[in-house]
């Protein structure tokens, strides 16, 4: 067994790095009650740590979580859970008793199987999940979708909480997808992003989709964009369309 990491160990760098993420994922996890995401506790964001030491950004094999059972009112910078991409929590300065999300193993997952997530958001936002308990993808039939989402929104497989199945089910679900989300079968939202903010905008932008699509479907059918005009939405969108800020996010209209 490999000897655990301690935070004070690590170079100047690399603390600096990880205060900074720490207090990114606290600020970003006061969005998803904002938006209407999370009750109570449930939900989580995370980071991969990315350090730069004057030779331009590197990703490192640490990421930043919320910890389990804490209410969204009681996140700061220092309650937020530092880990390894297996999932272990390192030695970071928090009580032992503050242990990571229980959905952390799922996003260790993704991390050591898409080096392009650096960010991973997990939501039970109504509408969202209300499509993940019906077993359905969210058809593309909004202009949003195809910008945003390149296509329907699918549905990934039924998985137990505990082990990194959840991720396995995410990761080989948006395989074949230019999604950023996925509605896990009977559990809810995960979205995926080159860092945590753009992650949080997916999720929330799937939510708004899926409440959209919800009331279309109750009043007839619902009419799909054809595969050719979501293509061409989500060129431009992605590579033309909008402001890139600092983030290189787009802003809609």
């Amino acid at each position: 067994m490999s000897e655990r990491i301690r935070l004070a160990d690590l170079d100047e760098q690399m603390q600096g790095a990880i205060a900074g993420t720490r207090q990114r994922v606290a600020d970003l996890h006061a969005e998803l009650p904002r938006w209407g995401l999370v009750v109570w506790t449930a939900g989580n964001v995370s980071e991969r740590v990315v350090v730069d030491r004057g030779d331009g950004p590197v990703k490192t094999d640490l990421f930043v979580i919320k910890p389990s059972g804490v209410s969204y009112d009681e996140l700061t910078a220092d309650t937020m859970v530092i880990c390894t991409l297996d999932g272990e929590k390192i030695d970071d300065g928090t009580p032992a008793s503050l242990t990571p999300s229980s959905d952390t193993a799922a996003h260790a997952y993704v991390y050591r199987h898409r080096d392009d997530v650096g960010g991973v958001v997990h939501t039970h936002s109504p509408y969202a999940t209300a499509w993940a308990a019906r077993r359905e993808p969210i058809p593309c039939a909004l202009t949003m979708m195809g910008d945003e989402f390149g296509g329907d929104i699918p549905i990934g497989p039924f998985a137990l909480i505990g082990d990194d199945s959840i991720g396995r089910g995410i990761v080989e679900t948006l395989e074949d997808s230019r999604s950023p989300a996925v509605l896990m079968a009977n559990h809810g939202p995960f979205t995926v992003g080159k860092d945590a903010r753009d992650a949080v905008k997916a999720a929330v932008m799937c939510e708004e989709v899926a409440r959209t699509m919800s009331i279309a479907e109750q009043l007839g059918d619902v009419k799909p964009i054809p595969a050719d005009m979501v293509d061409r939405l989500n060129d431009r969108y992605q590579n033309v369309y909008g402001q890139h800020g600092q983030h290189g996010q787009h802003d809609q209209h």
